[in-house]
């Protein structure tokens, strides 16, 4: 990255030896969500936040160390201008919780295929100079993530078992497949932003719910 645009995230802060009842409730909250349930593939990227495989082979992500990143990616999106930042994700299942967290944050959303040169050709009609870039996998992002890195800027990534994270400045470990789960790190961010703004304080209502967040599944995928 050009050290002309970027600029580091600020170091994931320890856990604390004891964890506030808030915090406690708010797990409690999201176990259900599958968040922390990753595939049955891991890589040396992603080893770190892996606490251990499920009966069925499937890796666990560590739920405090998510919660870790979340706090810190806040602060960062809070310290860059979350107008300053464009979320960008190919994956269906995540373009409800995106337009609900860019629609609280007033940040650009860039979902669907990404089209080439967004990030790096001024030229382009399309194209557009964020500051701050988060996607939803760096598998299927891998072109955001890719200008990105060209263009200089930092890239916050919600990272599953299986991905590789070489390119991303800031992970937050979470199960970035399924509905639920989406819908529950992108309200986890919009919280802990706002928490972080002074809007709301840490045992506060946030006035909307995970489900909010959530894309709903059609007749086809109920049947």
């Amino acid at each position: 990255m050009s050290s002309q645009q970027q600029q580091q995230p600020p170091e994931a802060e320890p856990s604390s030896p004891q964890q506030p009842p808030e915090t406690t409730d708010i797990q409690k909250k999201i176990l259900v969500t599958g968040i922390r349930v990753g595939t049955q593939v891991k890589t040396k990227f992603m080893r770190q936040f892996i606490t251990k495989a499920s009966t069925d082979g499937l890796y666990m992500l560590d739920l405090d160390m998510t919660f870790e990143r979340v706090k810190t990616a806040a602060k960062f999106i809070n310290r860059i201008g979350a107008e300053n930042l464009i979320v960008c994700s190919a994956r269906q299942y995540a373009t409800t919780p995106i337009e609900k967290f860019c629609g609280r944050l007033n940040s650009k959303m860039l979902t669907g295929r990404f089209m080439p040169g967004t990030l790096t050709n001024p030229s382009l009609p399309y194209y557009i100079e964020p500051k701050l870039v988060l996607v939803s996998d760096p598998q299927m992002d891998e072109q955001a993530v890719t200008e990105a890195k060209n263009a200089g800027i930092p890239v916050i990534g919600i990272a599953n078992t299986d991905n590789i994270t070489s390119d991303l400045d800031l992970i937050i470990p979470a199960n970035n497949r399924g509905r639920k789960a989406l819908a529950t790190i992108y309200w986890l961010l919009v919280r802990q932003i706002m928490i972080e703004r002074g809007e709301i304080g840490e045992n506060d209502p946030v006035g909307f719910e995970i489900d909010d967040f959530e894309t709903k599944a059609n007749e086809e995928e109920i049947e």
